[in-house]
């Protein structure tokens, strides 16, 4: 194995994963072929926006395919673990500046469920999070200026 860095994914986000891939390399191709084939009979190739547009797609379906496959390849894979911490699979619940109280999971994009905020561990927030406990405020620097965030709690992902 190489020395390649691992993306944390839950056992559901690989699934997921795994699932669009699998579309991707044969209903996903087939689709294209077919919307290239029917380009083609409409003539000249040179000016035909439909075959240069179908064409395109391709080629962004190609890129998505070989990232999916290394993005699996390369993956750790497991349950969120339960820690005093937070740690890439907590989720965190949060007060701000504001004393708005919010969640937010910690871990890479690939991991996104519907209605939860999700912070990469590279992301200001996220990486500022990472190794916070109960109680403690943490400050991190985003596009939109420096903010503060107090750690109200903090458990493992479980959906």
């Amino acid at each position: 194995m190489s020395d390649e860095p691992r993306t944390w994914l839950t056992p559901a986000a690989y699934e997921k994963l795994k699932a669009e891939l699998e579309y991707l390399t044969t209903e996903g191709r087939r689709e294209i072929e077919a919307r290239i084939a029917e380009a083609r009979d409409h003539g000249d190739l040179r000016e035909n926006a439909e075959y240069d547009a179908a064409k395109h797609d391709q080629g962004m379906m190609e890129a998505r395919i070989r990232q999916l496959r290394h993005l699996l390849d390369t993956a750790e894979v497991r349950e969120a673990e339960a820690s005093d911490t937070v740690q890439i699979g907590s989720v965190v619940r949060v007060v701000d500046d504001d004393g708005d109280e919010f969640e937010v999971f910690v871990a890479p994009s690939e991991n996104r469920v519907a209605g939860v905020m999700v912070a990469s561990p590279d992301s200001p927030l996220g990486a500022a999070l990472l190794g916070a406990g109960v109680g403690d405020e943490v400050r991190y620097e985003a596009p939109a200026g420096t903010f503060t965030v107090r750690v109200l709690g903090v458990r493992p992902f479980d959906g």
